[in-house]
């Protein structure tokens, strides 16, 4: 099991020396601190070092790390001034906001100018008190233009509007002309072309800057990670049992970590108290695993953390979930997609440890996807294309017999492996027979399925039912109510059975996806069969723009659907106590971002 042992330790120490101890706690990092009285609410106000908010500094770091080129990192503080360094940034942002909105109006008035050339509107007097109005007019309206009563000249037409100028004194009626009138402004064309020009290269400018100021950005994640330690240094020190010249201070801690935390002791002179978890505590949970395979203990993290005393799911949810995402993808082709845009984003993924491992999740994923792939010789909804690739072809995802047996075992196996980790989470209470009770019957029920029921089939899927009736209950007694309680463990038939049969989402979904590549394939060949010369241009269209939807469809239903039933159908039998995450007491880690 990967959930770690704890032990729960009392610190006492001088009250003198608190601050200094709890520092140095913090970056020792090794406890989960347990409140001995309820923390003061914390005033939202800044130090004296730090001069802006962690709103300030989050805005600033976001919008540095978003630049497109980024400078060497400094990181050394020596010429480091934190509240300029934010406040140049959120300037710069605003300027580059303010120009970006200038320059897209520019384009798009520029663009609608075009076809109207680039003129000087006559003032009042300029045409004997006349004045230009101007209207786009669809070609399909302008026979109305034509049997009107004003004055007009087209001046560009294209396919599918005029572009006409009408003269008159006053602005035309509505019903005079078909359209209402558009508005060229009084700029002249040129004059906005030089406008656009001249902040293109401002926007330059600013980019520049901001291209300088991302050489702070690991001093920037410095100062939040600062912040924030001085935050939470802050809470734990209200959450100390102070009396006059002494504090206590309590937590967890992996029962591994013992030596050091009594070296820790021993260094500040502090007594040190460190006792077992007792049957009525409720310590959090620390899940440990290798990092390749921690990509599950992310997924088990973000649904539901298994109590203490519970098991870690997280390996069976890792090989379980990659199994799952490759039967339902079902292509080699596909899956060697997903392992280049996997191999692009591999770097970046890299920078933190929750992105280490699903970058591990996702190569497992991808080398799953490719191998059953080949195993049902699909690559892009077509067949192999060589030949020693289909001698490996060993399952047809059309036999639907052979792969509804497949699904149907995958989930019966998934299900009674459940059960038996329930039975021996249990396994000191006479409720674990219950959950032994289940998984017995579930495989019989499948052996059943597979070779025929037989007598002795029936007989001992009742045996299964028996143990579920008569060990359902937490009474101690055996009445009618412990009776009452099994009748209502037994209602979980109907559950357990639609929940074997929802693995068939499984061979549907895989045979959804193959079926919709060869679609495409077959579509992008009628079409070039039938239009001998453009043809093969919408070949190639269909044959992109079919394969990425498919392809996006299918990583979404993989993702959707794999996790469904683990979390949910694989949960409901396997996990029954819900924890919570151990969280240490540690100083947080800033890594230097160098391109």
């Amino acid at each position: 099991m990967s959930i770690r042992p704890l032990l729960k330790a009392t610190l006492i120490g001088l009250s003198e020396e608190k601050v200094q101890i709890l520092d140095q706690l913090q970056a020792l990092g090794l406890m989960h601190i347990i409140p001995l009285r309820q923390a003061k609410p914390q005033k939202s106000t800044t130090t004296a070092q730090h001069e802006v908010s962690p709103e300030q500094l989050r805005g600033a770091l976001h919008y540095l790390l978003n630049a497109r080129i980024k400078r060497r990192q400094v990181l050394s503080e020596r010429h480091f001034d934190l509240p300029q360094v934010v406040d140049d940034a959120e300037q710069n942002r605003s300027r580059r906001l303010a120009l970006v909105e200038r320059r897209d109006f520019l384009q798009k008035r520029i663009k609608d100018l075009q076809p109207w050339g680039s003129f000087n509107l006559p003032g009042e007097n300029g045409l004997y008190g006349q004045r230009l109005w101007f209207y786009l007019v669809p070609n399909y309206k302008m026979k109305e233009v034509l049997q009107s009563d004003l004055i007009w000249q087209q001046v560009y037409r294209d396919n599918r509007y005029s572009y006409v100028a009408v003269i008159s004194e006053q602005e035309p009626g509505l019903n005079a002309m078909p359209v209402v009138r558009t508005h060229t402004g009084a700029v002249p064309l040129t004059e906005l072309q030089r406008e656009l020009e001249d902040i293109e290269v401002e926007l330059e400018t600013v980019e520049a800057e901001r291209e300088g100021l991302t050489r702070w950005i690991y001093l920037l994640q410095r100062s939040i990670a600062g912040t924030e330690d001085n935050a939470q240094l802050a809470e734990v020190a209200d959450q100390t049992l102070d009396r006059e010249q002494i504090f206590a201070l309590q937590g967890w801690f992996a029962a591994d970590q013992r030596e050091a935390l009594e070296a820790f002791a021993d260094q500040h002179e502090m007594a040190l108290l460190i006792e077992q978890v007792q049957p009525d505590e409720l310590p959090p949970t620390l899940l440990d695993n290798p990092t390749a395979l921690a990509g599950g203990e992310e997924v088990v993290q973000f649904f539901q953390m298994p109590g203490y005393r519970s098991w870690d799911p997280s390996r069976v949810v890792f090989f379980s979930f990659v199994s799952f995402f490759a039967l339902i993808m079902s292509d080699a082709g596909y899956s060697l997609l997903l392992a280049a845009i996997l191999i692009f984003y591999w770097q970046r993924m890299g920078y933190s440890q929750s992105g280490v491992r699903l970058r591990a999740l996702g190569a497992a994923l991808a080398g799953a996807g490719l191998i059953w792939g080949v195993l049902v010789g699909s690559y892009f909804g077509a067949g192999p294309p060589v030949e020693w690739l289909g001698s490996l072809k060993l399952m047809d995802l059309n036999d639907f017999d052979s792969m509804m047996l497949l699904s149907i075992c995958i989930g019966a196996g998934h299900l009674i492996l459940g059960n038996l980790m329930m039975a021996w989470v249990r396994r000191r209470r006479i409720q674990a027979l219950a959950s032994v009770g289940w998984a017995f019957a579930v495989l019989v029920a499948l052996l059943g399925w597979i070779w025929g029921f037989s007598t002795l089939h029936w007989v001992l899927f009742a045996a299964g039912l028996g143990m579920v009736l008569l060990f359902s209950s937490e009474r101690s007694d055996w009445g009618w109510r412990r009776l009452l309680d099994g009748l209502l463990g037994l209602s979980g038939v109907s559950k357990i059975f639609g929940d074997v049969l929802s693995y068939l989402r499984l061979f549907a979904l895989g045979l959804a996806s193959a079926s919709l590549a060869m679609t495409f394939n077959q579509l992008a060949l009628d079409v070039a069969a039938a239009l001998p010369a453009i043809g093969l241009l919408f070949k190639v269209l269909i044959l992109l723009l079919g394969h990425l939807l498919n392809f996006v469809l299918t990583v979404i239903s993989g993702v959707i659907h794999g996790l469904r039933l683990n979390l949910i159908e694989f949960y409901n039998w396997s996990l029954a106590d819900e924890g919570y995450a151990f969280a240490p007491f540690a100083k947080r880690e800033v890594s230097p971002w160098i391109t």
